[in-house]
């Protein structure tokens, strides 16, 4: 895990180098489409707010639960015994990149959608109610917190999500869903770990999938299994937005191309 100060420094760079995130300029027809109707969509859509407000009763929840956390980011709370609160600080996607799953699921029409890495659901919420005949089968290694994200599905109503908890070693052979649209990884960000769940989606793909990979600059394992991702003959276009990356494999983009864009 890089530093705050280390993280800042390769931000800036990316900033200074990414296109503008306005559109113009791009050679890529679909890449222009996604900064106009996805990127920079900034239309309220009707669950922002209820699942906004289920975030702040995160953020201000005092439980104390005890935690088994099986990927690399236990170093940011090394301790069993933690607060809800604490974990939803530095756990949950910022609303700006969970709106932008939704945005992702529902512009796309992502019908079987996959995450790795529940946490207390928020980000699961988002790409719940993106389309109504959507299911999402979202893993979750830790088995308190897989109970309140439980109880935030219900709270909000959400019966398209199939929650698998446990260790992903076990969980992930249990996915069976032969095509799945949309992947959202955001579970152990280890280089290995984080290729093999790339290698075992790949089967599941098609044309028109798209796999998110949260944090690829997280740390040098996450940048170095990036890179591996980037240059597989199956992928077609990468899109960089620095905490999270797009992959994507359309036949029709006739040369391979990756994306830096500012958001």
């Amino acid at each position: 895990m890089y530093s705050s100060f280390l993280l800042s420094k390769k931000y800036f760079n990316y900033y200074l180098k990414a296109h503008n995130g306005k559109g113009h300029g791009v050679h890529s027809p679909f890449v222009f489409d996604f900064i106009i109707h996805v990127l920079n969509d900034k239309k309220k859509y009707d669950c922002y707010d209820e699942i906004e407000m289920l975030r702040k009763k995160l953020l201000n929840n005092n439980t104390v639960i005890e935690v088994e956390d099986f990927g690399a980011g236990s170093a940011v709370i090394p301790f069993k015994n933690r607060v809800v609160k604490d974990i939803a600080a530095s756990s949950l996607k910022k609303k700006k990149y969970a709106r932008l799953l939704f945005r992702i699921a529902n512009y796309y029409e992502a019908k079987t959608i996959a995450e790795l890495g529940t946490s207390f659901g928020i980000t699961t919420c988002y790409l719940a109610s993106a389309n109504a005949g959507s299911k999402v089968i979202t893993l979750e290694g830790a088995a308190n917190i897989a109970k309140i994200a439980s109880q935030n599905f219900k709270e909000l109503k959400l019966m398209n999500i199939e929650l698998l908890e446990g260790n992903f070693a076990k969980t992930l052979p249990l996915l069976n869903s032969k095509i799945i649209d949309l992947v959202f990884v955001d579970g152990n960000h280890r280089k290995n770990a984080t290729l093999e769940y790339f290698d075992f989606f790949l089967s599941k793909r098609t044309n028109n999938s798209i796999f998110i990979f949260d944090d690829i600059h997280w740390s040098v394992e996450m940048e170095e299994a990036w890179k591996l991702i980037q240059q597989h003959d199956s992928v077609t276009m990468t899109i960089d937005l620095f905490f999270i990356g797009l992959v994507l494999f359309r036949k029709d983009f006739k040369v391979k191309q990756h994306f830096s864009i500012r958001f």
